[in-house]
């Protein structure tokens, strides 16, 4: 999965235009999108959603955090009908994961980054088991949570804590063995600014990337599948290996490669395959 896809679950007309769209998956809020009233109303159109017969795009559901009190009703209205996952915000250690997944029997990806507390505990994912699919991060319920008057400088980047959650969440992910999401890009009319950042997060290791507006899908998508051009260089370094039997550095087109990138190209082509 490359593009996941936040949709208000209270929307019947955002609701349709998701489910039309080319998301990998679209995530049915039923948090921080849904005022308190409009839950009740949520949890049914996400249960109508998920009943209804599927396509190939994955559905999840984003529930209410673990200390709010709704979390079980939410899980009550939505897990009967079978969801692909649940996205858990504001965890703050892979206990909270444990706790949602004992709680549903469903996989779970948790957003990582969102308390003070959570940044500290970003090495706590490791044994959650096969249930965690991917971490991600988020910025804004951080900067509140961290009192900030800002999490953008003057040209739109963030800021070092945020920056921080980033690399956290990244090396997080790949210390338990799962995927690292990139946060959305709030910017939606921003399409210039969306590829710049899809770009560092393919170049820094992140394998898919959160949206929130279905024009930013399409260049999500694009920039998160491999080019053909990786795709083959890939297959020329493992078949080199493979040439040269157990050795542990090869040379190719003029360049030293060493097994971190057989690794890599390995990891590359089990993307595409997958």
């Amino acid at each position: 999965m490359r593009s996941f896809l936040f949709v208000p679950a209270d929307s019947e007309k955002k609701l349709r235009k998701a489910l039309g769209g080319a998301a990998d998956a679209v995530i049915l809020d039923l948090e921080d999108s849904v005022a308190l009233a409009d839950k009740p109303k949520a949890r049914a159109l996400a249960r109508e959603v998920l009943a209804a017969p599927r396509g190939s795009m994955k559905l999840f559901v984003r529930v209410n955090a673990l200390t709010t009190g709704l979390t079980g009703d939410d899980l009550d209205a939505v897990t009967a009908a079978a969801p692909d996952g649940l996205v858990l915000p504001k965890s703050e250690s892979g206990a909270d994961v444990k706790r949602l997944v004992e709680m549903a029997g469903l996989p779970v990806v948790a957003i990582a980054t969102e308390t003070a507390a959570s940044l500290f505990n970003l090495g706590t994912y490791g044994d959650c088991g096969p249930e965690l699919l991917g971490l991600t991060w988020g910025m804004e319920d951080l900067a509140a949570a961290l009192g900030a008057q800002a999490n953008r400088d003057a040209l739109g980047r963030p800021t070092g804590p945020y920056e921080l959650a980033r690399t956290l969440c990244l090396i997080g992910a790949r210390a338990a063995g799962v995927e690292p999401i990139d946060a959305v890009y709030a910017n939606f009319r921003d399409l210039a600014g969306l590829e710049v950042q899809c770009h560092d997060a393919v170049r820094d290791g992140f394998t898919a990337k959160m949206c929130i507006h279905p024009d930013q899908i399409d260049v999500v998508n694009r920039i998160f599948t491999p080019s053909p051009e990786a795709v083959a260089r890939a297959r020329r370094i493992v078949d080199a290996f493979a040439q040269a039997g157990d050795a542990g550095v090869i040379g190719l087109d003029g360049e030293m490669l060493d097994v971190p990138h057989l690794k890599a190209a390995k990891a590359l082509l089990a993307r595409v395959a997958g």
